[in-house]
Order: C-alpha cells, then structure tokens, then sequence
C-alpha cells in the first residue's frame, strides 16, 4: 500500500500539486487518470522520489517515504519496479542484459542465478526466445513486455506504470493491461499506473483516481466511472467513443434487468 497525506509541489511559484491525499491498494491496479498538463506525471514522479515534495507525507506500507534519507532510499528503491513510457531499453544491450541490470546493479547473485532469474521473468512475460535479441529486433509490444520483466526481476513490491500503452494497437495493449493486472494479483503488488487510456481504465481500473488541474477531483472504480456526477470527469472520460457505447450498454442491460 502506498499513500499520500495534503501532498503539494510546484515549480517556479506555481503549484503542480494541489493538497493530493489518495490510497493506492496493495494486489489491485490502481490508475491516476487525467488530461495533459494536470499533474499526473508529477504525482508519480513524486511518488517514486524523483521530485522532492514542498510539503505532505508519503508513505509506502508504515514507512514514511518522503522523509528517509539518501542511504534509507537506496535500500527501499530495491522493492520497486518501474515501466518508463517507451521502455528505456538499452540499444545496445540484449533483451537478457537488459532485464538482467537491476540484478547486476543491487545483489550479489551467482551469473547462474541471474540467469535463471531472467529466463523465468521472461518466461512469465511470453517471451521466453528473446534473451539474444536487441531492441532494434523486437515490436513496440515486445519492448514493453521486456520492460515489464526488467521491472519484476527484483520481485518488487512496489510497480510504476508511465503510460505503458502509449504507442501500442488496440489490441497490443490489451494484452500489456492484462499482463500488468495478472502480475499484480499473483504477486500483490501495490500498482500505479499513469495513463490516458480509457480502453485501459475500462478493462483494468480497480481503483482510479482522477486528477484535475493539480486536484485529485473524483475516485472510484471502472464500474462507477461511467456513471460519475462529476462535469470535469465526464468531459474527460466521454471524449472516448468507447466509454459512450460502454455506458449505453450498461444501461440499456440494467434496463432489461
């Protein structure tokens, strides 16, 4: 579990972050959602130690996050796995070498062991061929699939999303959602993921919050989405086509109910 208490951030005299107090649950995907510009970015960024807070708490479990020092960082940053926008694979390193950085990086395991800890992650991933390959040789889902096995290697119980599905097919990012959310379940994995995505909020948002010009503005979950009193929300859940028709079905079925 991770939470924040009346977190606030701003660059240059404005504020980025605006008072956000928000529960992300342990085992479940948890979604910040909102438009370019309103803060989401940051809030994950923050979350992970990347920006420093103005003011506010974080805490991971019962330990409080945003006030550990450099040292107490480095010790807990091993717990947590982190999935960048476009991958953040190294060109000129193989898939095995990529997934196997954060192990060469943080224990002192045998090259065997490594090794055997890279073919399962990437056996859990659908990629259990790959080791030899390079970026350049992979699809825009493969990519990503390696960058979700870099990001368990460590066994973490912390996992950040950056827009994992950015760039991907439809059809492509459904089966990166699902990998993600069948990941968090079978290890209970407290996971954050920062997206647009409206298919993605509608197949595998658990616990959702919306952020709004630097405010969480609305929580809930993908079945009390589509049905939210809230003006700022709707805008930006129905700009979808998707969540249109989504929400004619569900209503046309309690209808018939």
């Amino acid at each position: 579990m991770i939470r924040t208490e009346h977190l606030f951030k701003s660059f240059d005299g404005r504020v980025v972050l605006n008072d956000i107090s928000v529960e992300f649950d342990q085992g479940k995907t948890n979604l910040i959602i909102g438009q370019s510009g309103s803060g989401k970015t940051v809030l994950l960024k923050c979350l992970v130690g990347l920006h420093q807070i103005d003011s506010g708490s974080i805490y991971y479990d019962d330990t409080l996050f945003s006030a550990l020092n450099f040292r107490e960082l480095k010790q807990i940053r091993r717990d947590i796995g982190m999935i960048f926008q476009g991958g953040a694979l190294l060109d000129s390193s193989t898939v095995e070498e990529n997934v196997r950085l954060p192990l060469d990086l943080f224990t002192n395991q045998s090259a065997k062991e490594k090794r055997d800890r890279v073919d399962f992650c990437l056996d859990r991933v659908n990629l259990e061929n790959a080791n030899k390959l390079y970026p350049a040789e992979l699809s825009g889902g493969m990519i990503k699939r390696v960058a979700i096995a870099r990001a368990i290697v460590m066994n973490p119980k912390y996992l950040f999303c950056d827009e994992p599905n950015s760039g991907l097919d439809p059809m492509t990012s459904i089966v990166i959602d699902n990998l993600i959310k069948e990941i968090t379940e079978e290890y209970s994995i407290t996971t954050i993921i920062n997206t647009h995505d409206m298919n993605s909020v509608l197949e595998i948002g658990e616990k959702i919050m919306y952020i709004h010009d630097g405010k969480k503005w609305w929580e809930g979950t993908k079945h009390d989405i589509l049905h939210a009193d809230n003006k700022e929300l709707n805008e930006f859940v129905f700009a979808s086509a998707m969540a249109k028709r989504a929400r004619e079905v569900v209503d046309h079925g309690s209808a018939r109910s």
